[in-house]
């Protein structure tokens, strides 16, 4: 998939998190701030989430693999701050249980939404 695809689906998934998720709103616009986000996830999930995952191989074998599910809402905490931060447009999480519940479903909506966009 190419990666202007990738991001349309990454960001239409997050804006449907926001709508849907209480503790997670955009920061600098309704559709800036998903696409900001979307970015940031993509740049988090190439460079940082290797080394997370490397790094947390034994706790997530211990578990069965649903400590990934943890290190994947840290990703988006992380993906987070690094919009807001840097762009000062992106997405705002008020817990990690808010950004528990929003990895897995944008981690599903992308999914979806990637599987309409591609046919």
């Amino acid at each position: 998939m190419s990666f202007l695809a990738t991001w349309l689906s990454s960001a239409i998934a997050i804006a449907i998190a926001i709508a849907i998720i209480p503790g997670i709103r955009a920061v600098g616009g309704s559709y800036l701030g998903p696409a900001v986000c979307a970015l940031a996830l993509a740049l988090v999930n190439a460079v940082v989430m290797p080394v997370a995952q490397i790094l947390s191989l034994p706790i997530t074998f211990l578990t069965l693999g649903i400590f990934y599910l943890v290190v994947n809402a840290f990703m988006l905490e992380l993906a987070s701050w690094l919009s807001v931060a840097s762009v000062g447009s992106g997405i705002e999480i008020d817990s990690f249980g808010s950004a528990f519940i929003g990895s897995i479903v944008i981690s599903l909506l992308t999914t979806i939404v990637s599987g309409v966009i591609m046919g």
